[in-house]
């Protein structure tokens, strides 16, 4: 009947899909709604890493005020550091789709693909990300002449240090600090709350999409809306974890 039909959606599978294409789009959607979504990831990683309300009321309070006292420049700090794990996303998905492959031959059922596909793609893109998570979260810790963070980055004499300048700065302090197991703070809270997530994501894209691909750009973010609503406590301590003195 006409129920069994609704349910019979083709999912797409990685040998169909016009793979540059896909990329390319993928690519600047991604950068479009990092852009709009970036000042509210640092504004979330301000209020979690603040002593209580210490400096911002709330989400708006903060923007307000970030706004005044750093201008927009101060919405997008560690953005450019953070763009490269736009990478990750290409390996990400570049891994999902393998390690779906591989399980098809032992299992067929969609969910079960899903997940173990999910959770190993999710493992290899958090071995990139995180490194440029804790880097960039630093970053976004930088207020004017202060920092809320564990290390402050150098004003060279006045002058705005350029943006690798502190990048460098900060990525040397977190080694001087902690060594290379600096760069995988919070890399085991990562993975707590991106596997899971990553696990629950892919059902709910492959119950969200069509066949139409507009549908499927909007499927990206619904399905990681709900997912993320799901993993939210962990993101907190993650957060904390990264940036937080011990």
């Amino acid at each position: 009947g006409v129920m069994e039909d609704k349910r019979n959606i083709p999912i797409i599978e990685w040998e169909h899909l016009d793979k540059r294409k896909f990329y390319v789009f993928g690519i600047c959607m991604t950068m479009m709604i990092r852009v709009s979504v970036y000042p509210f990831t640092l504004i979330r990683t301000r209020l979690q890493v603040q002593k209580g309300k210490s400096l911002y009321n709330g989400t708006f309070d903060a923007f307000v005020k970030i706004l005044r006292t750093e201008g927009t420049a101060g919405l997008y700090r560690g953005f450019l550091v953070n763009t490269f794990t736009l990478i990750s996303g290409q390996c990400y998905v570049t891994t999902y789709e393998l390690t779906r492959k591989y399980v098809s031959r032992y299992n067929n059922n969609n969910a079960v693909k899903s997940l173990v596909a999910g959770g190993s793609a999710s493992l290899v893109a958090q071995s990139i990300t995180v490194p440029i998570d804790v880097i960039s979260q630093h970053l976004m810790m930088q207020r004017k002449g202060e920092s809320m963070g564990r290390f402050k980055v150098q004003n060279q004499d006045g002058k705005r240090m350029l943006v690798f300048g502190q990048t460098k700065d900060i990525i040397v302090q977190i080694f001087k600090a902690d060594g290379f197991r600096g760069f995988y703070r919070g890399y085991v809270a990562s993975l707590l709350t991106y596997i899971p997530n990553s696990a629950v994501w892919w059902p709910f894209y492959h119950f969200y999409a069509g066949p139409h691909l507009l549908l499927q750009a909007i499927s990206g973010p619904l399905a990681a809306a709900t997912a993320s609503t799901l993993t939210n406590p962990m993101d907190v301590i993650r957060a904390r974890v990264q940036v937080r003195a011990r």
